[in-house]
Order: structure tokens, then sequence, then C-alpha cells
């Protein structure tokens, strides 16, 4: 049974290959038909490991130097079990929505391609047995986000924010990789189960918090570039450059979930290190709560999304920085079917209006013909992001308030603050959330009349895949039971029926205020610049790290490299070696006499030296 888990990976790689070989001479429908058999395969695999049994596969030596050995071995346990699910059953539907999507793309071979690497790669990152194979799919996927970010490479922004995710992505792999570094110096190992087992059986706290806070810090930094935290969010809102089935991939079902998972994997190091927990904690309540926030102001339709994911994202680390790490994972199954289904609606939006993002140029889209489904499947995504019971975002957000309702009741000031902050949060996204779907669906139309007379309905594969995540989002709250199931750490909540009744409160005040302001027009008001502006972050990082580093780089260019290593070294030994040329040349003239001559005194100098050292 154990060799199936080579094989899980194996489909979309090889899926890659074709396409990516072969694709601009194979048809369309051909194209697509690999693409999107690729990761159903993989998904059929899976289907095998549901017996609940822990399976391991150690395919080679991978890398062997001295009394160094990694392996390339892939494990299945309860909880990777839950992400392979999700990110094959997830990414198979945004597969097969995007064979309506992107039909006409003629880099449609290539597109499908990259798509099938994602998987491979991210599949490698939720099977491997050890850090460093962990690491080998987690820069995977961030080479596939590059490549599907700035897709359509030929306007300088898509490349651009392709850039921008690759170059902030690489500032946490950098703590990631010291981080593993330190856990091989302590530990002897980077096989996880490994270090689980030597930590379980340390009876006398050998292990102590002094020891693992700085590995868990820079562990934490790495999840914080892949999971968008702060300080490294910022690559995730221009994430949106690339093609909508992308965003919904990258946000939904792989990339981003690595961060939340790494975590998870590794609950044993983080629970040793109450501290890191506190950093994790108030990092993700202020990403959480900021971009929220932002999300009110912005009208983009993909970017309220993404703010969105950063916000949600930064749910799924509060509940594991309480310890509940199962809490984080299940928001994190339960965000992968209702953002899927909103970013695939919105997709199908954007393909309808011909390209249009700008909700203030929608209104009244439900009463046009041809988008009444969408506008269906799109509120049904909505309730379930705003926590509605019954669902599938209730349940999994509710868990995360009542395990920080729990770390409050113990009497701490900082986890009661994170608390309250999540309720809040729980309310601006019931607010941004239908903010959208009121200025989008409802009101007067602001389409012009060639956008209004050229609707495209959604493709078979678009209907398919958005039906298939609508009932997801509405019956996934059955997946928390699962997960209960499957040994990852979960605390047992306090007050479990207050954060209920706070929560509903919340969400239908949120509902509530978004209603009076877009529908009624009463107190309307437009977002603060500063909200609109996305509190300037991107402006300030300009302002204190891109032109700093570009005046350095200027002054190293002009001292170091111009005048030192140009002038001196590279233009300096080529006159050196001109001058000398041209005086030895003078000696040669051709004469044989002369040559002689010269020769015979070389001759009498070499004997002169020899005698002087006898």
């Amino acid at each position: 049974m154990e060799n199936i888990l080579a094989v899980i990976i194996l489909f979309p790689f090889i899926g890659f290959l074709i396409n990516g070989i072969l694709g601009k001479k194979l048809p369309t429908f051909v194209i697509a038909s690999i693409g999107c058999i690729a990761p159903l395969a993989s998904f059929g695999l899976s289907l095998f490991t549901l017996q609940g049994i822990p399976l391991t596969q150690r395919i080679f030596d991978w890398i062997t130097v001295g009394n160094f050995t990694i392996n390339f071995g892939l494990t299945i346990d309860g909880l990777s079990r839950i992400m392979l699910f999700v990110v094959t059953g997830v990414g198979f539907l945004i597969h097969l929505y995007s064979i309506g999507y992107m039909k006409h793309d003629k880099g449609f071979a290539r597109y499908f391609s990259y798509l099938n690497l994602f998987m491979a790669s991210m599949l490698i990152l939720i099977m491997a047995d050890n850090l460093l194979l962990m690491f080998v799919g987690w820069e995977g996927v961030g080479l596939c986000s590059y490549l599907l970010i700035g897709f359509w490479f030929e306007d300088l922004k898509n490349a651009d924010a392709g850039k921008k995710a690759f170059i902030v992505n690489r500032v946490g792999d950098f703590g990631f990789i010291l981080g593993m570094f330190f856990l091989y110096t302590i530990f002897d190992t980077l096989t996880m189960s490994e270090i689980g087992r030597i930590i379980s059986l340390d009876e006398n706290n050998t292990y102590t918090e002094a020891l693992l806070i700085v590995p868990t810090l820079l562990l934490f930094l790495g999840a914080c570039g892949k999971s968008a935290q702060i300080p490294l969010y910022v690559w995730l809102p221009d994430a949106m450059a690339g093609p909508t089935p992308v965003s919904a991939l990258i946000h939904a079902a792989t990339m981003v979930t690595a961060g939340i998972y790494m975590l998870s994997r590794l609950h044993f190091l983080f629970l040793l290190t109450p501290f890191t927990m506190d950093i994790i904690g108030v990092t993700a309540t202020l990403t959480a709560l900021m971009t929220a926030i932002i999300a009110l102001g912005q009208n983009d339709i993909k970017k309220i999304l993404a703010y969105s994911t950063i916000s949600q994202l930064g749910y799924m680390f509060m509940g594991a920085a309480a310890s509940d790490f199962s809490s984080g994972i299940f928001h994190l199954t339960t965000h992968a079917f209702f953002k899927a289904l909103l970013f695939l609606s919105a997709g199908a939006v954007i393909h309808a209006l011909q390209g249009e993002q700008d909700i203030t140029k929608m209104g009244g889209l439900r009463g046009i013909q041809g988008m009444g489904f969408i506008f269906i499947v799109f509120l049904i995504g909505a309730l379930a992001l705003s926590g509605v019971p019954p669902f599938a975002g209730f349940f999994s957000k509710d868990e995360i308030l009542a395990a920080l309702y729990t770390k409050a009741q113990n009497g701490n000031f900082l986890w009661l603050c994170m608390w309250i902050s999540a309720l809040i949060t729980a309310m601006l996204t019931a607010l941004y959330t239908f903010r959208l779907i009121f200025i989008a669906f409802f009101g007067k139309c602001n389409l012009t009349s060639e956008k209004l007379h050229h609707i495209h309905k959604p493709d078979w594969s678009m209907k398919i895949a958005l039906f298939m995540l609508g009932g997801l989002s509405i019956i996934g709250g059955i997946f928390g039971e699962i997960i209960h199931e499957s040994e990852i750490p979960t605390i047992v909540p306090e007050g479990h029926s207050l954060n209920l009744i706070l929560s509903i409160c919340v969400v239908t005040l949120g509902i509530t205020l978004a209603y009076i302001i877009y529908i009624h027009k009463r107190f309307a008001v437009k977002a603060q610049r500063l909200i609109t502006n996305k509190f300037y972050i991107d402006e300030i990082y300009e302002l204190i790290i891109i032109k700093p580093l570009r005046m350095f780089a200027s002054i190293l260019w002009r001292l170091i490299d111009r005048a030192i290593i140009d002038s001196f070294f590279v233009n300096g030994i080529a006159f050196v070696s001109q001058a000398t040329s041209r005086q030895l040349k003078t000696i040669h003239t051709g004469m044989i006499n002369r040559s002689l001559f010269i020769m015979v005194i070389g001759v009498l100098v070499i004997l002169m030296y020899v005698l002087v050292r006898i």
C-alpha cells in the first residue's frame, strides 16, 4: 500500500512534463484532459489511504555526506491525509474550471503544465517525512507561484508581481533554512517523526524553551512568508496579476496553506515554546484585523478576496497559537472550499464582463440574464466566509474563537485582547464580504451598454466546478469530526455557548451594517484614504527598504565596481599588459644575430644567479 505514495506525486509531474514538452503540438482537448486527469488520478489514489493506518515509503537515499543521510521518504498520517484530499480534490476542481476559463489563451499548454507542477510540488511538501524534502516542495510551490502570477508576462505589471512574490518569499525561506540548521544541530536529524520521538522520550527536560525558541521563531518567519503574515504579506494581494484560477489555487488549496501545515506538523516543537506561541498569536491577530480593515477599502473584486485570504490565514494561525492546531487545520479545510468558490465565482464575473474587476462599475448583476447562477454560488461562498450557520465557515471559525476564549479564561490579558480582536475581525469579514455582494449584485447596473450586451456565460466546466465547491461550502462542517480524529492537538473549549452567541451576533451586525450602508445608503461614507491605500505599507517598504537598498547598490556600483574593479583590476591590468607588450616587442626585430645575443645574455644571467646561490 505504501508504494502508492510516490505515484500520487508522479501523476501531476508526468502531466507537467507532457504538456510542458509536447503541449504546442497537442490539441486543446488533449492538453486539458492530461492536465485534469493528473490531479484526479492523484485524488483517486488518495482514497486508498483512508484506512487510517500511517504509511511510509523510503524511495531512495537522497543525500549522504559522512554521517549525514537524508532519504527521499514520504509519509501519510492523519494530518497529511487531510491535506492530501484538500490539495488533490480542490486542485482538480480548479483544473476543471480552467478548461473553460483559459480555452482561448495562447499559453494554454504552458498554463496546465505549470498547474500540474504546482500540484506535484505541494504534494511533496505535505508528504515529505523530513524537513529538507519538505523544503524542496516549499521552494517548488514558490517557483510555480512566480511562473503563474507572472503568467501573462508581456505586461510588465504582471511580471513585477511575480518577482515581488518570489523575492518576498525568499526572506521567509531564509528563516526556514536557518531553522533547519538549528534543529539539526540540536537533534542530529531532520526527520520530523524522529524529532517528535526524541522529544516524547525526553524525561530530563533537555529540550527547553530557551533551546528551541530561536529555531521555532525562524520557522515561523518561514511560515510568515508562505502564508502571508505581517510583515511578509505584501506579495499576496499582487498575486492577483495571474489568471483567476491561479488565485484560487494559491489562496485556497496550495501555497498559502503551507505555513499553517508546517506549524501543525511540528506542533511538538511549538508547544514547548510558549513565547513563540505568543508571538504567533499577536502576529496573526494583527494580520487578521488589519487586512480585514484594508479589504473594506478595496474596489477590485479579486483584491478584496486577496486581503480576505490573508485575514483568514491569520485566523488559522490564531487557532494554532492557542495550542488548538486542529481548529487551524479545520479552518484551512473549510476555507479551501469557500475561498476557491469565491475566487472562481469572481473569475466567472470577470469572464462574463470581459475583464472588468471594479465592483463600483458593476451593480445589479443578479438581475442580468446569465448571471443568476453566478450570484447564487457567490452568495453561498459569502455566507460561508462570513461564518453564517450552517455553512462550513461557521463551524471552523467558531472553534478558533472557542480556543482563544479558553486561553483568555486563564486570566491572560493578551489572549483576551486576541479573542476580542477575533470577534471584531469576524464582524469586519461579514461587512466587507456583503459590501462586495451588495455593490456588485444589487442596486443600479453601472455596466456600459457594450459589456451589458456581450455577457459571456460560464462554460460547462466552470459550472461543474462551481457547483461542486458550492456543495462543499455548505456541508464542509462535517469534516471537523474527521479532523478531530486525526491526532492533531486540540483543546477542550470553555464557554462554547457564549462564543456561539457572540459569533452569530457579530456576523449579523456586519451584514446589517453592510445592508444599511450599501443598500439603503444611510450613513454611507467613502473609505478613508488610509484604508483605501492599504495603510501605505507598500509605500513605507519602498521608503525604508527599497530606496536605501537602491542607493547602497548605486554606491557599490560606482565606487567598488566602476572605480576599483573596472578601473584598477580590469582596465588597469589590461593597460599594464599593453604597455609591457609595447616595450618588449621592440627587441623582436627578426634579425638572428640580435636574437642570439639576447639569448646569450639570458643564459649568462641564469648562470650568475646559480653561482651566487651556491
